[in-house]
């Protein structure tokens, strides 16, 4: 029966005592009512949801790139209470004076 040389039993006892000391640390942040990670999957709405941000995004972006390819103005993206998606800037002439 082989033993084990007196260097290697002292690192064993290290890591006993890490596991030890991780699985307590575990213990206490599972038991904190914020510390718990929640590993189930997201829930239909908050899928949806997802899905359509990611969709007026895109409806954005294309609506922003079609109007700087078919026209000579300038536009903007911004939310506005009328559903617009882009608004239209118009520069600021200054009054000519003589």
């Amino acid at each position: 029966m082989a033993t084990n040389p007196p260097g290697q039993a002292f690192p064993n006892k290290a890591r006993v005592a890490i596991l030890a000391e991780l699985e307590k640390e575990r213990r206490r942040l599972m038991s904190t009512p914020g510390g718990s990670i929640s590993l189930s999957r997201p829930s239909l709405k908050e899928f949806r949801d997802n899905a359509e941000q990611q969709h007026i995004a895109a409806q954005q972006k294309a609506a922003l790139q079609h109007a700087h390819t078919h026209s000579t103005g300038f536009f903007i993206t911004q939310d506005s209470s009328f559903g617009n998606l882009i608004l239209p800037v118009i520069p600021r002439l200054e009054p000519e004076t003589s």
